[in-house]
């Protein structure tokens, strides 16, 4: 495996861990780095798939029930059941509570647009709402301001590895007879009070896309619950309503977790509290190198930085997100310097053509929207070395000192 070298190294560091030759350009900092740059973890990856491969079964089967049992021990939960993509797995809970056509429920429009795409799937609207300033995170009182007769549940997002504020939106949804599901697809192993995120709402949902924390080779996702009720619901619509073969005893879909993609997630989930720790370790040494730039040259914040140093608050650094009025300005400095970035999300739900029905249009959501127009994502990963993460935290210095808003 990949390691991260020790602290305050003396410079930067070739692909292989050596230094960098004298006079040459240190080689480019990626935005992550997928499972085929650790050539052990890849040879032990490509064991299980021809393990699977050898036995023939690709669908459910032993390795998925061994990943369900695994993955829900890891979430403290009862019940995992492994589903075809984070999507689906919002779209099945929404089903297993029988939400559907007439029925709202409340996203945060500071999220992936998957959120609101699994409530339209099943035929409810989406109430899209606004998040606190300061978390970037959907909080109870955001969600008292939006109760209406026709709300059914809500799904708070713990947003690029940052844990909501639970407690009171999971009192205020029981005191109004309200379902809660979390949106953890971003946030595997994060705790929340101590409780793992997915343990706490009736469901818990998951993503395994291959750049999550917990990534597979391909679309995955699970479903974490302890209502054994929720559980045999959500694996009856997940393939077909089937119980035994042939016998429908309800509607249900083609959303299973395939066995290729199981038996990679099993090998992985034993090294993801080793790989959330390095980026715990990445996270807080990137914030604190960047703590002396906020409010130097253009203004720089650190996102959700409410969210990660609340009391009750943990941060598994899905992603490393940074704010300013001059994003485009950072990011062509960071190119210059051979550093990769993104945007997460670069326009708010509800200003998508796809939602666009919903009549809410610039400057409803202004907290969301003023985001959408300053979020830059900076690299981070497992096996990220300490140089490198220098070398970011340097250069995002390096603008702020010397940049000006534009």
């Amino acid at each position: 495996m990949v390691r991260v070298g020790p602290a305050g190294g003396a410079g930067p560091t070739s692909a292989d861990g050596g230094p960098e030759p004298a006079g040459e350009d240190p080689a480019p900092v990626p935005f992550t780095r997928l499972d085929f740059a650790d050539p052990e973890l890849l040879e032990e990856l490509l064991g299980e798939v021809r393990a699977v491969a050898e036995r023939g079964a690709f669908t459910l089967g032993e390795p998925v029930e061994s990943f369900e049992r695994e993955f829900a021990a890891y979430c403290e939960t009862d019940h995992a059941i492994g589903v075809s993509s984070g999507t689906e797995a919002l779209a099945l809970a929404l089903r297993a509570l029988e939400i559907g056509p007439g029925d709202e429920v409340i996203v945060p429009v500071n999220s992936f647009i998957a959120t609101a795409e699994a409530v339209s799937a099943v035929g409810a609207t989406p109430r899209l709402v606004d998040v606190d300033p300061d978390s970037h995170l959907i909080t109870a009182e955001t969600v008292a301001e939006n109760l209406a007769p026709n709300v059914r549940c809500i799904i708070p997002v713990h947003l690029f590895g940052a844990t909501v504020e639970l407690d009171p939106i999971i009192e205020l949804a029981q005191e109004s007879g309200i379902h809660v599901i979390e949106d953890a697809c971003q946030a595997h192993g994060a705790r929340y009070r101590g409780r793992r995120v997915g343990s706490i709402g009736a469901l818990g949902c998951f993503s395994f896309y291959p750049t999550k924390n917990l990534g597979a080779w391909g679309d995955g996702g699970a479903i974490t619950t302890s209502v054994p009720e929720l559980a045999e619901r959500v694996q009856l619509l997940r393939a077909h309503g089937e119980r035994p073969r042939y016998h429908h005893r309800v509607v249900g879909t083609t959303a299973r977790l395939d066995a290729l993609q199981a038996a990679v997630l099993r090998r992985k989930l034993a090294r993801l509290e080793e790989s959330n720790a390095e980026r715990r370790r990445l996270g807080a040494a990137l914030r604190n190198s960047l703590a002396s730039a906020t409010g130097a040259g253009p203004r720089l914040e650190l996102a959700n930085a409410a969210a990660a140093e609340a009391e009750h608050a943990d941060h598994v650094y899905h992603l490393f997100v940074v704010r300013t009025p001059a994003r485009e300005e950072l990011r062509a400095h960071l190119s210059e310097r051979g550093i990769a970035s993104a945007v997460h999300y670069p326009i708010p739900i509800h200003l998508t053509d796809a939602y666009a029905h919903l009549g809410l249009g610039p400057v409803s959501l202004p907290v969301s929207e003023r985001l959408a127009g300053e979020i830059c994502s900076l690299p981070i990963f497992p096996g990220m070395s300490d140089a490198e993460a220098q070398r970011v935290a340097q250069a995002v210095l390096d603008f702020t000192q010397a940049a000006q808003v534009v």
